[in-house]
């Protein structure tokens, strides 16, 4: 039993509506009532009426609504199919009730009935029977606006709360995926865009989504998309198309490669296509064009595997991209992050791709003089006056350019040499930058610098050796100093902890398999004590990052030690660690490097990304060389000195091993050159060879051809020579003559009886259109009506009638041309017995014989043509016939209206003449009643020559009665 709160006659308050009890229990009774009406209701208007309702109700009272109405409209949308007006309010309940997406008043009011995760907790009812996620796709699938986009919406909201779970429904649906696909093609803009976020939704996550997404045309629809919308000067439309791009490239190797061979690369240099005047750019357009980078970088992502990414990287190069990237960086009034996201993205571009790098070296600045960008962009990394984005960016920048580029490093290098310095000092180089840099007040100028030089010498030993030529003068009247003595010089100084790990990070770099850096570095007598007493001392945690440093630096003194210096040889160090350091300990001040958080952070990617410039400690590339050094200096700081003997000696026989192999290979590669000139040659001759043979096999077929026209001639002549012994001769030279001819007697026979079947057919329909017109003169003139059909159809038949002469005329040719052909079929056969049998000379024989033959094959060729006229001749004479059939169908359609005509008509002045009869037997009554009354009657004549007036006042007057 359901009570009804006070003041309420069935669902209806008859109080004022407050915030109070009965306003508490009024709501939920009016949701059930509306929900009995769409579960029992009969008419469609009924539902329809409650559905609307329950509409209305659905944003402020979700939990309410969706608890007692949820089944009910999904039942609508089972049942109610034909009506898109039920489906659509259907469709929005359920979207209210699911989506999170409420106003911020409405949360406000419904503060108290929100919960967290309301509208999670009704996706997983809604989608807990498959079928319902199925038969959403199917409403998506119409056209109708009000039942398509609300499906969209709702689809929307069902992957935003349970993504997973919907993306696995959806892709074992047949054609699930495909159905959503078409809404991108959709002429009305909201659903094109809306369909937009629900792909977003969609492939989130879920490759085999983003691959089928991608096979069904997804690259081209969006980026036809943002052409029309206007690429970066576009709205937030274009936005979405990006971050859908992204979903479906990002991560996803199958796609990239899709999109690359797709030469969709090429469609995206337009949206980096900037005026000369960049100021007052709209928030959108720096969105827009910051996605666009995104984008570009998805593609050449260090963390994709090398060959994808390489090939990227060319087909950017090749389109222009790359140079439209560069047009950015040097452009003018670009905003600040924009400017930083294009030279992480020219970064990547040119990352480790040869052609890339080489074009970067020689793009230039648009001043005067012009400078090179690279010497631009390290004149940013050391201005501590600049954002500290934007030096992060411009040193992955150079790392990028240097990054397997041996040549690039040594055009940097080669600035810092003596040689190659400018005189004049008009123009500042890259290496004077990066000494600059180094040794600037700025710590993080210090860091970059050094991180930035080491760049230069990495796994190059040749730039090594010559960057230790490299000489400083450091104050007026000193004599100058080493760039390798400078920095061991500012490390001892107990500058700051940024300073110190970047100087440390470049000296071990630079001394890494370089035995003579490392000699160069043991020289100076200051260096190990310093080392030792760093490592030696027990200072705070700031201070551990140095300490594993100066221990790796040290490891790596004595790993590539080649034992030159009497007083540092590999046994003495390794004593002096394990008196005043102790080994355990060395190796624990060792192991602070890897423990630390910075250099895990510093190890995931090569992009430098830091928080805030004081965590700017490590480099990526100096992590890789930590992991190699790490456990061969633990393993050499162990070793005896009988093994180290046995190290070298293996060392020594290594290298000589290594200088055999060395040798071997200069002379392999001379044979693989030898081997490629000789297999180039071998080809060309080959190819000659099969030429000449080709030549040599056409010519031998043209000699057998010309020797078997030789033999069909003396066999000819032969046979002429005996052509008097034997009356048919003629023919037997010619074998196919014969079969020609008997064939045409045939064809002829053949025409004769298809010529008879004709003319038996026209016979009966001239007899059919005389039946018929016939008939339709028998008809005679019953209306007015009938006539004028009467005369259309004796038109028609005259025209019947002039077809049919036309094609009695054409039989008649036809005939004349039949017999024509049987009396020069005649001929040829009278022809055969008047060969003069008595001609002995054989040249006169010959000449008689290819008389014959000429005349011969000039009457089957005539013969041929005929028949091939008669041919054309009988297909006309169908397609005549054809119509003629059809003319009778016609004229006998016609005969059939006139004769339902005609007894309609008869009819009708049956009805007449009957209804005549009883309007004058009434007459003649009322005359006689008036008569007996005594009223005078008159007669008829006497009626029908009264005027007119007076019959419309005797009208008037019997209305009135």
């Amino acid at each position: 039993v359901r009570f009804l709160p006070l003041g309420c006659v069935s669902g209806v308050s008859l109080l004022p509506r407050r915030a109070g009890l009965s306003h508490v229990l009024y709501v939920p009774f009016q949701i059930q009532k509306l929900c009995d009406r769409v579960a029992s209701s009969t008419l469609l208007d009924d539902r329809r009426d409650a559905v609307r309702a329950l509409k209305s109700l659905s944003k402020k009272y979700r939990l309410e609504v969706g608890i007692q109405a949820m089944e009910h409209l999904i039942h609508v949308l089972q049942t109610d199919r034909s009506d898109s007006e039920i489906i659509g309010y259907a469709l929005d309940t359920l979207y209210n009730v699911i989506s999170n997406d409420l106003e911020e008043e409405e949360q406000e009011e419904n503060s108290a009935k929100q919960v967290d995760d309301l509208g999670s907790q009704f996706t997983e009812i809604f989608i807990k029977q498959q079928e319902n996620v199925t038969l959403l796709l199917t409403l998506v699938e119409e056209f109708d606006f009000h039942v398509r986009w609300p499906g969209v919406k709702l689809l929307t909201s069902l992957l935003k709360q349970q993504g997973p779970q919907v993306q696995q429904i959806i892709l074992v649906s047949p054609m699930g995926v495909s159905r959503l696909m078409d809404l991108l093609a959709d002429s009305r803009e909201v659903i094109r865009n809306d369909g937009v976020l629900l792909l977003q939704q969609l492939t989130k996550s879920n490759a085999a989504i983003q691959k089928i997404v991608a096979f069904e045309n997804a690259f081209e629809r969006l980026l036809d998309i943002i052409t029309e919308e206007g690429n970066s000067d576009g709205g937030i439309v274009v936005e979405d198309c990006l971050l859908l791009l992204q979903n479906l490239l990002k991560n996803n190797n199958s796609n990239q490669n899709f999109f690359k061979e797709g030469s969709y690369i090429q469609r995206m240099k337009p949206w980096f296509e900037v005026g000369d005047d960049n100021c007052g750019w709209s928030a959108q357009k720096v969105t827009n064009l910051h996605l666009m980078l995104q984008l570009v970088r998805v593609l050449v992502s260090p963390t994709n595997p090398p060959g994808a990414t390489s090939s990227c990287q060319k087909a950017m190069f090749h389109c222009g991209l790359l140079q439209q990237l560069c047009t950015i960086l040097m452009a003018t009034g670009v905003p600040a992050d924009i400017l930083t996201e294009t030279i992480n993205t020219v970064s990547e571009v040119i990352r480790g791709c040869q052609t890339n790098q080489d074009y970067f070296a020689s793009v230039n600045a648009p001043s005067n003089p012009p400078r090179p960008a690279i010497v631009v962009l390290l004149m940013s990394m050391v201005n501590e006056r600049q954002p500290f984005v934007l030096r992060c960016a411009v040193l992955y920048c150079f790392q990028c350019f240097l990054y397997k580029n041996q040549k690039g490093q040594g055009e940097i290098v080669s600035t810092l040499l003596p040689s190659t310095i400018d005189a004049t000092g008009n123009s500042v180089s890259a290496g004077q930058l990066l000494c600059g840099g180094l040794f600037s007040t700025d710590s993080l100028s210090n860091w970059c610098a050094a991180v930035a030089l080491a760049h230069a010498l990495q796994e190059n030993a040749t730039l090594k050796e010559q960057l230790l030529r490299v000489q400083l003068a450091t104050s007026i009247g000193n004599p100058p100093v080493s760039l390798l003595q400078q920095c061991t010089n500012i490390l001892s100084q107990g500058s700051k902890v940024q300073t110190r790990v970047g100087l440390l990070m470049l000296l071990c770099t630079w001394l890494s398999n370089c035995s003579i850096a490392v000699t160069h570095f043991l020289h100076n007598p200051a260096n190990v004590p310093f080392l030792t007493g760093q490592i030696a001392e027990n200072l705070g945690e700031e201070e551990q990052l140095v300490q594993g440093l100066c221990a790796l630096l040290l490891g790596i003194s004595i790993y590539y030690n080649d034992n030159s210096l009497e007083n540092y040889r590999k046994e003495k160090l390794k004593q002096l660690i394990e008196k005043r350091i102790g080994r355990e300990n060395f190796i624990e001040k060792l192991g602070f490097i890897s423990k630390h958080e910075l250099y895990s952070r510093a190890a995931q990617k090569p992009q430098p990304s830091f928080s805030s410039p004081d965590h700017m400690m490590f480099d990526h590339e100096f992590t890789k060389l930590v992991k190699e050094l790490e456990g061969v200096i633990s393993k050499a700081i162990y070793k005896s000195s009988e093994e180290d003997k046995k190290e070298e000696e293996v060392k020594k026989t290594l290298e000589q091993h290594d200088n055999i192999v060395t040798h071997y290979k200069k002379v392999i590669r001379e044979q693989d050159q030898e081997l490629e000139e000789l297999k180039q040659r071998i080809n060309t001759l080959t190819s000659q060879n099969e030429q000449l043979q080709a030549t040599v096999t056409q010519q031998v077929s043209q000699i057998q051809q010309h020797k078997d026209q030789y033999n069909l001639l003396k066999v000819q002549l032969g046979k002429d020579m005996q052509h008097h012994n034997s009356h048919g001769d003629t023919f037997q030279m010619n074998g196919i003559q014969t079969e020609e001819v008997s064939k045409l007697k045939e064809e002829l026979e053949e025409w004769k009886n298809k010529h008879e079947l004709l003319q038996g057919q026209l016979k009966e329909k001239d007899s059919v259109i005389e039946k018929l017109s016939s008939s339709q003169l028998e008809m005679g003139t019953t209306e007015q009506s009938s006539q004028t059909s009467k005369f259309g159809a004796l038109e028609h038949n005259n025209e019947l009638q002039k077809e049919l002469e036309m094609l009695r005329s054409q039989i008649q040719l036809q005939s004349a041309e039949i017999s024509k052909l049987q009396m020069e079929n005649q001929k040829l056969q009278v022809m055969n017995p008047t060969a003069d049998p008595t001609l002995g000379d054989s040249a006169t024989t010959a000449a008689s014989s290819s008389e014959l033959e000429g005349r011969l094959e000039q009457e089957i060729k005539e013969l041929k043509s005929e028949v091939k006229a008669l041919s054309e001749e009988r297909e006309s004479l169908k397609q005549h016939l054809d119509s003629s059939s059809s003319t009778v169908a016609i004229l006998q359609d016609e005969k059939s209206k006139l004769q339902r005509e005609v007894a309609e008509s008869k009819k009708e002045q049956d009805d007449l003449l009957v209804l005549l009869a009883d309007q004058d037997q009434k007459i003649s009554a009322l005359k006689i009643k008036l008569k007996d009354l005594g009223v005078p009657v008159e007669d008829e004549d006497d009626t029908e020559s009264g005027d007119q007036g007076d019959e419309d006042e005797d009208g008037d007057e019997e209305e009135q009665d």
